[in-house]
């Protein structure tokens, strides 16, 4: 059938007007006329200062087919709107100038089904096709900080990036191996995190930080993994990373995810990175590139590892590549410097064994 074309009209015999509700199915003039719809009864009296709220009959709020009609393609409820009409009837008029802000609630004529569970369950905006909707959600406290942060890092840090394709054939053996033995199930983001501690070690001026007039080069490997909450993105600190077993990462990041995510997490616990490491990988995304969390000077941007083919041994073979991009505040860092800590990480995840060493 045609969009908003007339179906049906449900209601007892006589109980409705139904040359208005084709009429107002066509476009045309709705007010009804000749039987049950147009009651030749006196309107109920109203308490002075009151304003009459849309009755309701065997539980269906009084309304004009018009006005029924408009309030669906607006998504307007029909319970939230103050009649006007004959015995509080809600007619057109009463559905354009509605405002949400202004509606009453209907009081002891509601329909016998509403219960105190429905009426305490969040809404779910039906929007119609064309109209305009939008919804505007103040501002947490810790949202607020994010932006401002980032902000600073993004405009005043001068970001440069490199991105490097990484074969992570022998990681993904390793991996498959290690779970056979560790005492926690081990990820490729615990794998990655362990090379970039044993990297940062060989490339300390890309765990340095900007501090205006000085730049701090850290000896200590303290490395944030973004964690995405609700609210926004919290970055937990694995502290001294590079003296730490596979088995002891991948217990301490499940146990900051947890925490993060049941909202127990301190500050002592996301203060104190010297670098930091996003990945987006498990949602499936190839690259990207990250803003950095200050004090660092670099976050590295994990992506997926992708079946494709590749060339080795002069023949096309399938691999495992992932992409990482290395996000640098050029104030510290300068390309040459991030390009050979790269070439590290890449080294040490294409042959996992140099890093347990």
């Amino acid at each position: 059938m045609p969009v908003n074309s007339l179906l049906c009209v449900i209601g007892e015999p006589g109980s409705v007007d139904l040359e208005a509700i084709k009429a107002a199915a066509n476009g045309g003039p709705v007010e009804a006329s000749g039987n049950a719809a147009a009651s030749t009864e006196a309107p109920a009296a109203v308490e002075p200062g009151t304003t009459p709220v849309a009755e309701s009959t065997n539980g269906r709020v009084k309304a004009s087919p018009l006005a029924r009609k408009i309030a669906a393609e607006k998504g307007i409820s029909l319970n939230q709107v103050q009649g006007s009409g004959d015995g509080g009837r809600i007619i057109k008029s009463d559905i354009e100038s509605f405002q949400p802000g202004k509606a009453v609630a209907t009081a002891a004529k509601e329909t016998p089904a509403a219960t105190p569970a429905a009426t305490t369950a969040p809404s779910v905006v039906n929007n119609a096709a064309g109209q305009v909707s939008y919804e505007d959600r103040p501002v947490s406290q810790m949202r607020k900080v994010i932006a401002r942060r980032l902000a600073e890092s993004k405009f005043t840090a001068p970001h440069f990036y490199l991105t490097m394709s990484i074969d992570m054939d022998k990681a993904v053996a390793s991996r498959a191996q290690l779970n056979e033995l560790a005492p926690v199930k081990i990820s490729f983001n615990d794998m990655v995190l362990k090379a970039v501690a044993v990297a940062l070690k060989q490339h300390p001026v890309v765990n340095s930080s900007w501090l205006g007039d000085t730049i701090r080069t850290n000896y200590h490997v303290n490395i944030g993994v973004a964690v995405a909450v609700d609210e926004g993105l919290l970055v937990p600190v694995v502290r001294n990373a590079d003296t730490k077993g596979l088995a002891q990462i991948a217990a301490e990041v499940k146990e900051y995810a947890g925490k993060a995510k049941a909202k127990k997490l301190q500050p002592s616990d996301w203060e104190g990175s010297t670098f930091t490491i996003s990945n987006l990988g498990m949602f499936g995304i190839d690259e990207f590139t990250a803003i950095i969390n200050p004090p660092d000077s670099c976050i590295l941007a994990i992506g997926a590892i992708q079946q494709v083919p590749v060339v080795k041994n002069g023949a096309v073979v399938p691999g495992n590549i992932m992409k990482v991009t290395l996000s640098c505040d050029h104030r510290v860092v300068d390309g040459a410097s991030g390009a050979a800590f790269l070439q590290t990480v890449k080294g040490l995840l294409e042959e996992p064994l140099r890093m347990l060493i």
